[in-house]
Parts: structure tokens; C-alpha cells; sequence
């Protein structure tokens, strides 16, 4: 569980109401219902408005990602397929078909299916590639539903605060009750501005986020299982997959399965897939 978005979200409001309280004020000020339904509601009405129902859906399912969501270490995926390149040059490439079994990795348990069935390697590096693509087309857009709420909400308050303001001047005849009036008035623009930089557009930056790293897992999968198709020598294939990740992501390569060094003499020949 990675908890940077609750985190940041706890500390931005934290934020807000050490200044109302700083400022002599209280928190009650701002926690006005009319303003707050308006906003909060019409902001996701509008939202839901500018796309499909299929859209909103996966977006609220995706919403728990956006606060739980995980992300597993390269080296451990690293590990992972240098294992399965060990396996495969002990036992064949067969023997991959029970080692799917053992996988949770949907995308990686399908990928070791097709090598193990002696699926062409051109045509499983497609078949992995298009499967990256959608699924990180279908991230996106839960992503984009988040931020184009962002992108209403401030506009939604400059409405509650229009409509406020012509309450307000309904009521010049009561002077005394002006500076109360007004002052709720723009508790809407408040809130539009609040969702919009404090929720909204942080959770659709946090989901994009989790999308990119998705996608860079899977492609580093892709490009382990192809390898271990094409019967390449576990060690070097630990240091390839390891280049292509970032230092700072994960251990280096020394100590790792990827990184132990094999002596050449005591390899066996990779079995072929019947």
C-alpha cells in the first residue's frame, strides 16, 4: 500500500483549517450544505454528463486504487522472470505451462501460456503489446473522469456564488444582514477551487501516475518473457531487465538473481517446445 495521496490530501485540508483557525475564524464557516451540495453534486453530474456510463463506472471502481494502491518493486519482478529463465533452460520451455499455473499475473501467466504453446515470437510481442495498450487506455480514462472534474468544479462555485449574490440583492432592503450574506456567497467559489486542487485533480494525477507504472511493469514482463522464449542466459537477462529500470527503483543488480554470476560451462542447452 502505497498512502502518498491520503497523506497529501490529510496535510492540504490540515493546512486549510490551521489558517481558519489561525485567522480567528472557525471551521464551521465554510461547512455551509447549500454550497457544498451544489458544488460536490453538480461538479459530478456534469462529469458524468461529458462521458459514458461505462466511463463513471470504472472510474469509482477505480477510486480505491487511487488511496490502496500498490506497486511491486522492479527487482522483484526481475527476480521473478530470471527464475522462470532458469526454469526454462533446465526443463524446456514446456515446463513454463506449470509454472503459469503458480502465477497470479494474469498478463504474466498468458504470456508464459502462449510460450509454452509455442505461440511465434513476433506475433506474441503484438499480442502483448496490444494487451498493454488497452488496459492502459482503460486506466487512462478513469484518470480523465478525475481531472475533467477538476477542470468543472471551480466554474460549478462561480455559479453557487452568482446564484448567492442574487439572493443577496433580493436583501438590500436588511443592510444588517449583508456581510453575513456575502460572505456565504462565496463559500461556493470556495469549495469549487477546495475539490478541485485538494481532491479532484490530485486523485485523477495519482491514477495516471499508478497507470504509468502499470504499464512500465508490464512492458518489463513483456520484454523478460520474450527474452526467456528466445532462451537468453538468465544472468544476462537479469542485467538487461535491470538497465531498464531506474537505480533508485529498485536494488541493484549485484546480489540478485539477476545479478549472480553462472558459469558458461555448467549451462544446459535449452530444450525446445514441441
Amino acid at each position: 500500500m502505497d498512502p502518498a495521496t491520503l497523506i497529501g490530501i490529510v496535510l492540504a485540508f490540515g493546512a486549510l483549517f490551521a489558517m481558519i483557525t489561525i485567522e480567528g475564524s472557525h471551521v464551521t464557516a465554510i461547512l455551509l450544505p447549500a454550497p457544498m451540495v451544489l458544488v460536490f453534486g453538480a461538479t459530478i453530474a456534469v462529469g458524468i454528463a461529458g462521458g459514458t456510463l461505462r466511463d463513471t463506472v470504472k472510474a469509482v471502481k477505480a477510486l480505491p486504487g487511487a488511496f490502496l494502491g500498490k506497486t511491486t518493486p522492479p527487482q522483484k519482478l526481475i527476480d521473478q522472470v530470471v527464475g522462470l529463465a532458469e526454469k526454462a533452460r533446465s526443463s524446456g520451455l514446456l515446463a513454463l505451462e506449470q509454472e503459469a499455473d503458480k502465477i497470479n499475473d494474469p498478463f504474466l501467466r498468458g504470456a508464459l501460456q502462449n510460450i509454452a504453446d509455442g505461440t511465434d515470437g513476433d506475433e506474441l510481442r503484438i499480442l502483448l503489446e496490444d494487451e498493454i495498450a488497452t488496459r492502459t487506455k482503460e486506466s487512462r480514462n478513469a484518470a480523465k473522469f478525475f481531472t475533467t472534474l477538476g477542470g468543472y468544479a471551480p466554474t460549478v462555485g462561480i455559479i453557487g456564488t452568482v446564484i448567492s449574490l442574487t439572493h443577496v440583492l433580493e436583501n438590500l432592503d436588511t443592510p444588517s444582514t449583508l456581510g453575513p450574506m456575502i460572505a456565504a456567497a462565496f463559500v461556493a467559489t470556495l469549495w469549487g477551487l477546495l475539490s478541485a486542487n485538494f481532491l479532484w485533480l490530485p486523485i485523477g494525477s495519482r491514477l495516471k501516475r499508478l497507470s504509468d507504472i502499470e504499464a512500465e511493469r508490464m512492458t518489463l514482463l513483456m520484454e523478460g518473457a520474450l527474452a526467456v522464449q528466445a532462451g537468453s542466459q538468465p544472468r544476462l537477462l537479469g542485467e538487461r531487465l535491470q538497465a531498464m529500470v531506474p537505480a533508485a527503483s529498485g536494488k541493484s543488480a549485484k546480489g540478485s538473481k539477476g545479478g549472480k554470476a553462472q558459469k558458461p560451462s555448467s549451462e544446459k542447452p535449452l530444450k525446445k517446445a514441441a
